[in-house]
């Protein structure tokens, strides 16, 4: 049998392969932040599909961080209720599911928050308002409650966003970190955050909940977070104690090197960040999730059988084909019809959620 779909675990959360649904902003949520049906239904389509693992949207662990429209949130009590149905319906399909919490830090919407958002530097007077020590400690807690309602929601587990330029994403890169206060300099002081975070968490959830952190390899901008850097910080987030890292790259700011590529990839394109990923998984002993351009089988049986990472991520696919992975299991190898065009988020910012608007002759 393929390695592929070999059982395995992380830190006790049992997975039926090593496929994973990257998180993704579906635009499906309400406007509290609550799951609509059809962000069920699409959790349920996933888990009917055969993925392993459910990462789940990326949701705002405070107002002030919410990032875009009917995005996913886990700031308050009230929505645990809501995301406990929608948690019950992928597990009793057998499935198991995740949730990224996040704060968008530079990134949130001022229209929807309210107010000028979060920078980590003020850098540019048209900047929003810098980061003080209190925010600090209000984050802490921010994220600290978010694993909590997800873990009394019945979420199988955490992800910590730190990619794309995020607000914790902001704090490790030297483009967007120019403090001169604990949590700015060398890269020791930009990861604090993150190790604070990382403790409140566990003080919240224990032990042996599954806690892991997506991670840009590098940030592929001008003075951003080199190959170096990441490794490092992986190093300090391994030795802190996460249970595995997402490994992805590049800013939101876009370019050709942004983590959501347009453009299709080939069987002989390489995934974006193989090479970070042969280096993260030579220095570290917790499980490499890659994700950015694995679009077949045979690309992932690579990646799993050298040794390059342990577990294969993918969003974008799954949104053309939430039964790829069963598709695949059953002896169709063809390689996923995702395009990487991107239409799928324009179509989700027309306010019914993303989804995939190519037929299978387009």
């Amino acid at each position: 049998m393929s390695k592929l779909f070999e059982s395995t675990e992380i830190n006790g959360m049992r997975l039926a392969n090593r496929f994973v649904r990257s998180a993704t902003w579906e635009g499906m949520a309400t406007e509290d932040g609550a799951p609509t049906p059809a962000l069920i239904e699409t959790m349920e389509d996933l888990t009917k599909g055969g993925v392993g693992l459910i990462i789940s949207s990326h949701a705002y662990v405070s107002p002030e961080g919410q990032a875009g429209v009917k995005q996913l949130g886990i700031h308050n009590d009230e929505l645990i209720p809501g995301l406990s149905h929608m948690i019950d319906s992928v597990h009793q399909l057998g499935g198991k599911i995740v949730m990224q919490i996040s704060h968008a830090g530079m990134f949130a919407s001022k229209k929807l928050i309210g107010c000028d958002p979060l920078v980590v530097s003020k850098i540019d007077e048209s900047d929003g308002r810098q980061i003080t020590g209190q925010d600090v400690t209000d984050l802490i807690v921010s994220f600290a409650n978010g694993a909590r309602r997800a873990k009394e929601a019945g979420f199988d587990g955490i992800q910590v966003h730190s990619a794309h330029g995020y607000l914790l994403s902001q704090f490790l890169s030297p483009a967007f970190n120019k403090r001169r206060d604990q949590y700015g300099g060398d890269i020791y002081n930009r990861v604090r955050i993150h190790l604070e975070i990382y403790q409140a968490i566990r003080k919240a959830v224990g032990e042996t909940y599954p806690v892991i952190i997506k991670l840009n390899g590098q940030d592929f901008i001008k003075g951003g977070m080199s190959l170096e850097d990441s490794l490092q910080v992986g190093a300090i987030l391994a030795e802190a104690g996460f249970d595995a890292i997402e490994l992805s790259g590049g800013m939101l700011t876009g370019g050709k090197l942004a983590p959501s590529r347009p453009g299709k990839a080939s069987e002989d394109v390489t995934p974006y960040y193989i090479d970070e990923a042969r280096e993260f998984k030579k220095r570290f002993h917790i499980p490499i999730i890659l994700v950015g351009g694995i679009r077949s089988l045979s690309v992932s049986e690579m990646i799993v059988k050298d040794g390059i990472a342990d577990y294969i991520s993918m969003s974008r696919p799954f949104i053309k084909e939430p039964d790829l992975i069963n598709r695949w299991k059953s002896g169709d190898s063809s390689r996923s019809e995702c395009k990487s065009d991107n239409r799928c988020f324009r179509m989700g910012l027309s306010g019914n959620g993303i989804s995939c608007d190519i037929k299978k002759e387009d």
